[in-house]
């Protein structure tokens, strides 16, 4: 458990697959007042201009990967580890330890601010996060969901987002390493009310 000597923090990983509702379950639990460590923005944050991980990507892949102002040209890069397992490998390992590394020193800055805080990572079981955490949530729901509500969503058709959810363990390899399930199956306010029960919970251990 990380935590300061002076107050325990329980630190929580939550994940899920593609359009399960972890984006809600993140906004019920801001409003709370729940620090919120996003794992996404910092995989975007290491690769603004100037940062150590772009320079790095640069001298693998070349300066065709950036746009003409220096940021990053992500369509480009994803041309250059499409179907080369290779390339895809070199970038990772340059990506997912400053991945890493800010999550961590994220959650040392947040520790001791409120009884527990969230880390929203959606490759937590695909990149080994676990050992990072206290309790893992996860946000469930059927494969058949997932797909119907990612194509409204984004706009996409039916084989790019099952191509994307081939790529993410599948639902049964998340659920197993879950201490928590929020189940969104069904309502939002369904989901709502198992949020505010973990929620409550905590806050009256704390």
């Amino acid at each position: 458990m990380l935590m300061t000597q002076e107050k325990q923090t329980l630190v929580i990983g939550l994940t899920g697959g593609i359009a399960c509702g972890k984006s809600v379950v993140t906004q019920i639990l801001h409003k709370k007042g729940v620090p919120i460590i996003d794992a996404d923005k910092i995989a975007k944050k290491i690769v603004q201009p100037k940062q150590p991980a772009l320079i790095s990507i640069v001298k693998l892949f070349g300066k065709e990967i950036l746009n003409n102002d220096g940021s990053l040209d992500r369509k480009a890069l994803r041309l250059k580890v499409f179907n080369d397992q290779e390339k895809l490998s070199q970038l990772e390992a340059i990506l997912h330890p400053k991945i890493r590394e800010e999550i961590q020193k994220e959650i040392i800055e947040k520790t001791s601010t409120y009884p527990y805080i969230v880390v929203d990572i959606p490759l937590l079981v695909e990149k080994n996060y676990q050992a990072l955490f206290d309790q893992i949530w996860v946000v469930d729901c059927l494969p058949e969901q997932q797909i119907e509500r990612a194509m409204m969503r984004d706009n996409t058709s039916k084989k790019q987002i099952e191509n994307i959810i081939a790529t993410q363990v599948n639902r049964q390899q998340r659920l197993a390493i879950a201490d928590k399930v929020l189940d969104n199956t069904g309502s939002l306010d369904k989901l709502r009310l198992q949020v505010d029960e973990y929620h409550n919970k905590l806050m009256s251990i704390a």
